[in-house]
């Protein structure tokens, strides 16, 4: 259904060259269509702006998202809401409690009309013209001439937040809706309740969120006037909130308070008065979700009756598949599924929720977004009446020092506006478990990510500009890597690239052994659910060694960071850390221009770092960049990967993060260029002068550069100078 939207923006930025510094070049998600009236100068908004035939829930909205005044003043910019008889789009399909979203806009001879069936589709325009009035150079916010047409691919579109195993504070989970709401996100999963902690305050029980009866973050919950102020601000801004009182698993809090188990007459009338209480708080909300899973159902009809009790509150019922102990039916009173690990099958008959691979816990920073990005949700290229969308979780198990580590280290703001980008567009050519992590070297899947990059590293330097967001551009990076050598489980033998340097193909024990190509700032050689997901090698080893390279351009010597990781400690994870002086316990080792880096002080060396205890400097995310001297030229990268068993380590993941950036790791670094080739000398034909440490662009004769979106024929070089150079070759 969406097939058209991707070449539509490349096609933008090609075919209006005028338009490369607008933004509705910048606009995330992709919208279906767009045109652009290029006689009329962009609509200056002003201070204030006068809306015609809104209603309250709209005028709320809009003063939330574009951050204007509302006057009355016939001369400020009018946003006219004009309601439509338009028919949902083709491929649209039912879903409780999520209406149609499809809307026009139009920016025309001074005025903005917003066109929609539903007043959601009236809220989803106003989140497209608040990005397009953001990032003015001059800081005054304009609205480009253009219409667009749009409407999403997938109807649920969402994150979770598991706040029962840690805390995010009220004041940021408002920030949170706010912003994720400008890109269409459209569902908050609110996980309450774990065995650590309840979170949710119940009148009744009062026990249940006492500092006694929490194990970790004690005495942090959120009040019913709280949650009640979030439910409001999010219907009014076009998102559902699902919350989550997860039973009969998942009740250690629950137990400690109450003095027995859910599986009980008590419990069940405990759950009920419960229940009824969440109901009457979340007001927009239509689903309640119950959990079920990983603790057997053992007491009888114990989901029914949870679900018939749910269903005289006037909600829908939610569950995890696979569940436990049970069948999911919709004669057990269940109405929607929501699919966990590669058990979870979608179950025809009911709407089910793709959130399978997107447990970002488990995730790295850079080689799983890609995977997130490229995937469709659930084999599907659109929605339809068994398959809603998709939620990315954030099942933050560990100990982290702060919230703001829990959305850096969890990478939550990239990684959920890459998924709803996804599913707004639908489309992506397969699923992630024939897909991987892998990011192309060329071809459409690199073009489309490295699009989506660029947009969304547009947003993070504006609206998203003081969020923790450790993501930075890694769609240039270009490295070679090596076959795997078998090192008989000895992680220190060497092999011929060590010893040979890099090179295109070596022989060892009378086998060659070749190189290949590969793109990104993070590599699994293996992944971290080993060949479910597949990663750089189809076949990945045990007790084997590879080598990867990569060759960098500077037009200075000049210091900077690297953003450096080769073991992605899991957010849920019971792990050993490394010894100080070691990158991991494998053996990985580091050479900038033939000098050895050196791994941090590992503030848990030798430890192991259980749940409770602090995950503090172990991911990449979580300190700062390694300082990195470059010189001016070229300058190479070389990497030696062993993959051993690792002691103490439960997910042993084969990978490398290896990505240049300011000293602070807040941009990738701007004025090198990355090669996965040896630079060699060619000779200008023109003055038949040997040209050295150049820069080549040969991609099937033409230079392309995605950060700047233009090609031109020919082969290019950069000179010791810096000075980009033509050459024509006869």
């Amino acid at each position: 259904m969406k097939t058209t939207k991707t070449i539509f923006l490349m096609l933008l930025m090609v075919a209006m060259p005028q338009l490369t510094t607008a933004k509705i070049t910048h606009l995330l998600p992709r919208p279906v269509s767009v045109s652009v009236n290029e006689g009329q100068e962009p609509i200056v908004v002003g201070d204030a702006i006068r809306l015609v035939n809104a209603t309250e829930k709209e005028k709320k909205a809009a003063e939330i998202l574009l951050g204007v005044a509302l006057t009355e003043d016939d001369n400020a910019t009018p946003i006219v809401f004009r309601n439509t008889d338009q028919q949902a789009a083709v491929g649209d399909y039912e879903l409780e409690g999520y209406p149609y979203e499809g809307y026009t806009l139009i920016v025309d001879d001074g005025k903005i009309y917003i066109d929609a069936s539903t007043t959601i589709g009236h809220v989803r325009g106003l989140q497209t013209l608040a990005q397009l009035m953001e990032g003015w150079d001059d800081g005054i916010s304009r609205v480009e001439a253009c219409k667009i047409d749009d409407y999403p691919a997938f109807k649920l579109r969402g994150y979770m937040h598991d706040v029962g195993r840690s805390f995010i504070p009220f004041e940021e989970l408002k920030k949170q809706i706010i912003l994720f709401a400008r890109f269409k996100v459209n569902t908050f999963h609110f996980h309450l309740t774990e065995n650590q902690a309840w979170r949710f305050e119940v009148k009744a029980f009062p026990q249940l969120t006492s500092e006694e009866n929490m194990t970790r973050l004690a005495g942090y919950y959120y009040t019913q006037k709280q949650c009640q102020e979030l439910d409001e601000l999010a219907s009014t801004l076009g998102i559902t909130i699902i919350p989550e009182i997860d039973m009969p698993g998942h009740s250690g809090a629950f137990e400690r308070a109450m003095g027995h188990k859910m599986q009980t007459a008590q419990g069940i009338s405990e759950l009920k008065t419960i229940l009824s209480e969440v109901a009457e708080v979340f007001v927009n909300a239509p689903y309640i979700h119950i959990g079920a899973d990983e603790t057997t159902i053992t007491y009888p009809n114990f989901l029914e009756t949870m679900t018939s009790h749910i269903h005289s509150l006037g909600k829908k019922v939610v569950v995890w598949n696979p569940a436990s102990g049970v069948t999911i039916t919709k004669a057990k009173g269940v109405d929607m599924t929501q699919m966990w690990s590669t058990a979870g099958k979608a179950i025809a008959g009911m709407p089910n929720i793709d959130c399978r691979y997107n447990y970002i816990n488990h995730f790295d920073l850079f080689a799983d977004l890609v995977g997130i990005y490229k995937s469709n949700i659930y084999y599907a290229n659109e929605g339809s009446s068994d398959i809603a969308g998709t939620i990315t979780a954030v099942w933050n198990d560990r100990n982290l020092p702060s919230w703001e580590d829990i959305m850096r280290q969890n990478n939550v703001y990239a990684s959920v506006l890459a998924s709803t980008e996804r599913a707004w567009v639908g489309g992506g050519k397969q699923y992630i478990e024939q897909g991987g992590t892998t990011l192309p070297t060329t071809g459409d899947e690199m073009e489309e990510f490295a699009d989506w990059e660029r947009r969304f590293l547009f947003h993070k330097e504006n609206s998203l500009q003081d969020e923790p967001i450790a993501y930075v551009r890694q769609s240039d990076i270009r490295w070679t890597i090596t076959d795997a050598f078998p090192n008989g489980g000895n992680k220190d033998a060497v092999f011929p690239p060590e010893t040979e340097g890099t090179k295109s193909t070596y022989t060892y024990n009378n086998k060659e052994y070749t190189t290949h190509e590969a793109a990104g700032g993070g590599i699994y050689l293996r992944h971290t659910w080993g060949t479910i997901v597949p990663a750089f090698y189809s076949q990945p080893e045990i007790n084997h060694t590879a080598y990867a390279w990569a060759y960098i351009y500077s037009p200075e010597n000049q210091d900077c960071g690297a953003l450096i990781e080769f073991q992605n400690y899991g957010r849920s994870e019971k792990d050993l850390a490394p010894e100080n002086g070691k990158w991991d316990r494998k053996g990985t080792r580091l050479w900038v221009n033939d000098e050895e880096i050196s791994a941090p002080d590992w503030l848990n060396a030798g430890l192991t770092i259980d749940n409770e205890s602090l995950l503090q400097n172990e991911n990449c995310t979580a300190r700062k960049p390694t300082p990195i001297t470059l010189k001016q030229g070229w300058n190479k990268v070389f990497i030696k990967l062993p993959y051993v068993a690792a002691q103490g380590v439960r997910l042993n993941k084969w990978m490398f993060t290896f990505v240049l950036t300011d000293a602070d790791g807040h941009k990738a670094l701007d004025n090198i260029e990355y090669s996965a080739s040896e630079p060699t000398a060619i000779k200008d034909k023109r003055g038949d002068n040997e040209v050295k440490n150049a820069t080549f662009y040969a991609i099937d004769g033409r230079k392309t550069d995605f950060r700047q979106g233009k090609s031109a024929p020919g082969i290019y070089i950069r000179d010791n100078a810096n000075e980009r150079k033509k050459i024509i070759l006869k």
